[in-house]
């Protein structure tokens, strides 16, 4: 292990600052023939429902300039064929492995943070909060302070591992969902989830995505979701996990000195499967060549 690399957030200790996004990873297993899995600072699942989902109708993943679109509809096996198929082939490491969350009201996040406390190997949890609530008309819980405040506090009484937040961009005032987040139990916030685009196919005339729109990812977003980070950090005291459009080594040095403690890499691994891997070389390479250790460039862009 590279002692330069480690990385705290909060309770949770990191060998180095990468983890995979969720949606991007499978469930540990889709990337093994490319790369041992131990060697990620953090694996974060794939999407988990309360039950398993089909998801949308394809075509749900489109290119676009310099990234892509997906409306995948939170296709997932559920959490139970998870924590019973694919939990126990994960290799018996001391890697942290974070379970990505999705509910259609606070009683399913609930149930979902309930049954994950009761299993050894589950490191702690990421609130999807781009969910639509159902008892609010649709409106996603992390659009509106007061409902990302309430679904926290309720998954903080009943799960005492780490609980991270992962913010959407949709929120007319991320911050005031960040410290919202916060002041309700969050131990981490991951900043930032994929912005809302749209394809138009000129010749059919109609939206490529069978669900017209879908979310934007790839390197399109990274100079805004950058800034996202820098602000988030300036107004939270609990650490943040900087994603969007992170490719490189050079893409994750970017968050790191504008305050992120970690990051989540996702469209890049379409285009090179070993690209968490690679990023984890370049880190260290960086480090070795400059003299330093992440932990001295966490936030100095930020000062």
């Amino acid at each position: 292990m590279d002692n330069r690399l480690t990385t705290t957030l909060g309770d949770l200790s990191l060998k180095n600052p990468v983890m995979n996004a969720s949606g991007t990873f499978g469930y540990g297993e889709v990337y093994a023939p490319f790369f041992p899995v131990e060697r990620l600072g953090a694996m974060i699942t794939k999407g988990l429902t309360p039950r398993p989902r089909v998801g949308n109708e394809p075509p749900r993943i489109v290119e676009t300039p310099s990234g892509m679109l997906n409306a995948i509809g939170l296709n997932n096996i559920g959490i139970e064929a998870f924590i019973a198929d694919k939990l126990p082939q994960l290799p018996a490491t001391d890697l942290p492995v974070i379970i990505n969350v999705m509910g259609e009201s606070v009683t399913e996040f609930v149930e979902l943070a309930r049954r994950a406390a009761q299993c050894p190997g589950i490191s702690g949890l990421e609130l999807n909060i781009s969910c639509p609530n159902v008892g609010k008309v649709g409106l996603a819980f992390g659009v509106d302070p007061a409902m990302t405040g309430d679904l926290v506090a309720a998954v903080r009484a009943v799960y005492s591992k780490h609980l991270m937040v992962k913010l959407t961009p949709q929120a007319p005032d991320m911050l005031a969902v960040a410290r919202s987040a916060e002041r309700s139990g969050a131990d981490s916030l991951s900043v930032v989830n994929t912005y809302l685009g749209m394809k138009i196919d000129i010749r059919r005339r109609k939206p490529v995505l069978s669900n017209r729109t879908g979310g934007l990812s790839g390197p399109a977003i990274r100079p805004l979701a950058v800034r996202a980070v820098y602000e988030v950090v300036r107004t939270v005291e609990i650490p943040v996990v900087g994603t969007g459009g992170i490719e490189t080594a050079e893409n994750a040095l970017e968050f790191i000195m504008a305050g992120a403690k970690a990051v989540q890499v996702g469209t890049a691994q379409f285009r090179n499967p070993r690209a968490l891997v690679d990023l984890i070389d370049g880190l260290s390479d960086y480090c070795d060549s400059q003299q330093v250790c992440i932990a001295e460039l966490v936030g100095v862009a930020n000062e």
